[in-house]
């Protein structure tokens, strides 16, 4: 892990909503600081509603973090393409993130309760 990235448990617990729907509450969500990046929380896919999330062909490559997969939330309105992501196998130290789903804030709105 490099010297810039940080994870802590975020106190708490929050409330995950998109597409016009709670799609989970998790109060085991860490907070993730990398470098001057606003804090990025992820949250245990077993807190969320996981068959409204379809894995997308679309892949990313974080030289600090690993490869990162994405998610399409299937929402009432239609789908949310790439509305999430995850590092399946994070690198040395980041651990704690795999088997969680980040989100892109102006998709999924995740707000302490």
């Amino acid at each position: 892990m490099g010297d810039h990235i940080t994870l802590r448990d975020a106190p708490g617990a929050y409330s995950i909503r998109g597409g016009g729907a709670v799609l989970g509450e998790s109060s085991e969500v860490i907070e993730l600081q990398e470098g001057d990046y606003a804090p990025v929380l992820y949250v245990p896919r077993k807190d969320l509603a996981m068959a409204l999330f379809d894995q997308s062909d679309h892949a990313t490559h974080c030289p600090h973090k690993g490869d990162a997969s994405y998610f399409t939330l299937q929402a009432k309105s239609g789908p949310i393409a790439n509305a999430a992501w995850s590092y399946e196998t994070p690198k040395a130290g980041l651990e704690a993130i795999a088997g969680h789903l980040a989100f892109y804030p102006d998709k999924v709105t995740v707000e302490k309760t």
